[in-house]
């Protein structure tokens, strides 16, 4: 009698369980890569099996997935890191013949796009498509994190499609709202960056908060800005090409990165930039550090193209040395002289040289008299944008000294001219040497630096 009261406890309990669970998501399996409306998910650690952990530190809680055996795109929550804030984001994982994720120690989450990098939730948090048609992301309090903002719009359903992106259709298919037209900071193949889109590096692996850097199109070309004030480390100008109303894009392929200006499919792109074909899985993400970087599966994930590198080399970076930093084939050290025992500049750390310099005295606006420059020949910066053409050395120094917002000027002349272009900065990032002999044009940095008004007899003019 016992027993048998044991066994229908049991079994209650399961079915319990199990109506449960499918309460919390709408009876959707968690491989399946649609959803009809009024579908709703939970984010719980305690549902297995969705709930993955990673080797990486990484979580994953899809709802989604499309595919079967091999690398295949899914969605849901993801989290990296503390793991005390998820995102929802769609990431490529590795799966079984039964969509079932695994090799959780080799093959970690990849996240391709993620609807609320400045909101991450908490435990607890809820995914919601609307009876209306909405698809809602809401914090565990209940507070609105991300929302498609779709309602009344006719959506009938969602879909994964085995692109990775992720669509909300009406009755007649048609999209009414694509992830492709929000991309975050990386691009999969099939994928268009459209004028007005934006990519934007997030802080780092671990923090998907918006980060320095960013990669637009527009009516010129491509461009990658460090975003703060903001200036340009890479541009790509395609000019001579007749103007329309098309949009213009770049578009990722399995081997290429196309250029469409003032044009658009099926016609030729107006430029292309060639990657090395991939044999698998592969997708092209804007990094915490600047860099373009093409990623391929082979086994686990390793980088195929480095895509901007080869046309602004390893020191063309804005942080590559960290601020002040001065790049040298890859090697990072701080401003000096070797006429002068005295230091402006130390580095943030020593054992991290890439960290940047720092300056030994600020520099003040009460005590500008008392400022001048260290000079360094033959050094350069990742952009130049001038602030004053057609004037001397003289003049370029003098309109820094003047201005206190001003920090350096870098003076740009060609061969055997005294008369050359001026560029003031109010921010100081990283430096780089400069072969005048390569460029034919001669390039010098001026760092304004606070002198001791005591010692200003040791200081170098």
């Amino acid at each position: 009698m016992g027993v048998n009261f044991v066994s229908s406890v049991l079994i209650l309990s399961f079915i319990f369980f199990i109506f449960h669970s499918q309460n919390l998501i709408s009876a959707q399996p968690y491989d399946y890569p649609t959803a009809k409306l009024s579908t709703s998910w939970f984010n719980h650690l305690s549902a297995p099996p969705h709930t993955v952990h990673f080797g990486d530190g990484s979580i994953v809680t899809p709802v989604l997935l499309r595919g079967t055996l091999g690398q295949r795109f899914a969605c849901g929550f993801y989290c990296n890191g503390k793991c005390d804030s998820y995102l929802f984001a769609i990431f490529l994982v590795q799966t079984n013949s039964i969509s079932h994720i695994v090799s959780p120690t080799v093959s970690f989450p990849q996240v391709v796009w993620s609807a609320n990098r400045d909101h991450p939730v908490k435990i607890n948090a809820t995914l919601q498509l609307t009876s209306e048609g909405d698809l809602v992301l809401r914090d565990a309090d209940g507070s609105v994190a991300w929302s498609s903002k779709t309602a009344g719009k006719s959506v009938a359903g969602l879909n994964l499609t085995d692109t990775g992106n992720l669509i909300l259709f009406n009755k007649q298919k048609a999209v009414v709202w694509q992830s492709f037209d929000h991309p975050t900071d990386a691009l999969v193949p099939g994928q268009k960056l459209v004028e007005g889109q934006k990519l934007i590096a997030s802080v780092s692996k671990t923090n998907s908060r918006v980060g320095l850097y960013s990669l637009v199109v527009n009516d010129r070309g491509i461009f990658a800005y460090i975003q703060s004030t903001p200036q340009p480390y890479y541009d790509f100008y395609l000019s001579g090409v007749e103007k329309s109303n098309k949009p213009n894009y770049v578009k990722f392929l399995n081997g290429s990165l196309n250029f469409y200006l003032h044009t658009s499919e099926p016609s030729e792109p107006t430029h292309t930039i060639h990657i090395p074909p991939a044999s698998s899985e592969q997708y092209m993400r804007l990094e915490s550090d600047g860099h373009l970087r093409v990623y391929e599966w082979k086994y686990k994930w390793e980088v195929s193209a480095d895509v901007l590198t080869g046309f602004s080399g390893d020191c063309g970076y804005p942080l590559v040395c960290g601020k002040y930093g001065i790049c040298s084939n890859g090697q990072c050290s701080c401003p000096g002289s070797s006429s002068s025992t005295v230091r402006y500049f130390r580095q943030v750390k020593e054992k991290y040289p890439n960290l940047g310099c720092a300056e030994i005295t600020p520099l003040k606006c009460s005590t500008s008299k008392y400022q001048s420059f260290i000079e360094l020949k033959d050094v350069a910066y990742f952009t130049f944008n001038f602030s004053i053409a057609n004037t001397n050395v003289n003049k370029c120094k003098s309109s820094c000294l003047k201005d206190c917002s001003c920090k350096a000027a870098i003076f740009r002349h060609g061969w055997g001219s005294k008369q050359g272009e001026c560029f003031l900065l109010s921010e100081v990032f990283s430096l780089m040497d400069h072969d005048s002999e390569k460029k034919h044009y001669n390039s010098t940095v001026y760092l304004k630096v606070q002198k001791n008004s005591i010692k200003r007899s040791a200081f170098i003019n």
